[in-house]
């Protein structure tokens, strides 16, 4: 029996160079046992047919109401800018397609909140692109805590670098400099972060914090021209963890010579560290080292091939097909595997209470909001 084959409809997809582009086509056409790609909508007709030339896919759509319209589309995967995920997603889910838009979800809780809504409530498959909670390092990670490696977890801190908010920003990312598009490093490369530490470590319940703009301005590398830098590039918070256990994390814009991402788990019978190049925890390649109280240094835990399934090599393209592995069984079994709109909304209540902490000067505990 063949079994079925979901068609995929893009929206935002330039050549080379968006994610939609570097991630999205090659993790599907990883999976063409379970996927098709359709067609791609762009912003005009010729935009979308110059990206459908340049990347070999069958059909350009001369608007995303056309797309969403499209019998064969079962799936829109939303790749664009945070500012249009509402308009997009609300497109699509009422066209009765299932989703799979890329993180944050909205622009703020509310925005998302009225999407994942929308999906429960057409009974649809609204899927989130926090692809590091199925990261294999990630589900090891996980399966280390599950198995007792560390004991009782008893605190975890977070050291990272944003990469984009630093002294320089490249044209095509300077909206992310305006908090209005909703595509800060708080909720984008921190807010990845978080998802992964929900993963494996469970619930955030109460939060403070604070956040800083350091950097006054910035300089756009094509033109020279210098631009204020009107987003916190410092973001610093504590959190008590559902298990009791206190987080602490500190994230710096740019990339200093310095650490990239250092993530420490201290158990009562271990310690755990992860580390990557940068703090985008959900685009580089991540590894572990531990040791349990009495082995002396941490050691170097290699993650087993079972985790590495048969998605591409490639870190980023690779974690964003295992997400939609998840989501082709989620579809056909019925499952809830893949990371959904309701867990989008968890988190963006958590970035919420973390503004909300440091606007406030005291406490917040997210489930308030």
């Amino acid at each position: 029996m063949t079994r079925q084959t979901f068609g995929v409809g893009i929206v935002g997809l330039q050549p080379g160079e968006s994610w939609g582009a570097i991630a999205h086509v090659p993790a599907l056409r990883a999976l063409s046992e379970d996927f098709e790609i359709i067609g791609v909508a762009n912003r005009s007709r010729a935009s979308a047919e110059a990206a459908a030339a340049a990347c070999d896919i069958p059909r350009a759509f001369g608007s995303v109401a056309e797309l969403v319209a499209a019998p064969e589309v079962d799936i829109v995967a939303v790749t664009v800018k945070v500012p249009h995920h509402l308009e997009i997603v609300k497109a699509a889910l009422e066209a009765g397609k299932h989703v799979y838009c890329e993180w944050p979800l909205g622009n703020g809780l509310a925005e998302a909140q009225q999407l994942a809504d929308l999906a429960r409530g057409r009974g649809l498959l609204g899927v989130i692109g926090t692809q590091v909670r199925v990261a294999p390092e990630i589900r090891y990670l996980g399966e280390l805590l599950a198995e007792g490696f560390l004991g009782e977890v008893l605190s975890t801190t977070l050291i990272g670098s944003g990469g984009v908010w630093g002294a320089e920003i490249d044209q095509r990312n300077a909206y992310l400099l305006d908090p209005a598009n909703g595509a800060t490093m708080l909720t984008i490369p921190v807010g990845h972060t978080l998802a992964a530490v929900r993963e494996v470590l469970g619930e955030v319940t109460e939060v403070s914090a604070r956040l800083a703009t350091r950097r006054r301005s910035v300089r756009v590398i094509e033109t020279g021209e210098i631009r204020p830098m009107a987003v916190p590039d410092q973001v610093l918070l504590q959190g008590t963890l559902e298990s009791g256990a206190p987080l602490s994390l500190h994230y710096r814009g740019g990339m200093p010579g310095g650490t990239g991402l250092l993530w420490e788990i201290n158990g009562s019978e271990g310690d755990i560290q992860v580390s990557g190049p940068s703090g985008h925890a959900q685009m580089v390649p991540l590894s572990i080292r531990g040791a349990r109280h009495g082995e002396g240094e941490l050691r170097a835990l290699e993650v087993p091939q079972a985790y590495r399934f048969s998605a591409p090599e490639e870190v980023i393209p690779g974690n964003v097909a295992r997400v939609y592995t998840r989501m082709a069984a989620d579809l056909r079994d019925g499952s809830r595997s893949a990371p959904s709109f309701d867990d989008a909304v968890a988190l963006h209540r958590l970035i919420a209470a973390v503004e909300a902490a440091a606007a406030s000067g005291g406490r917040v505990a997210p489930g308030a909001l």
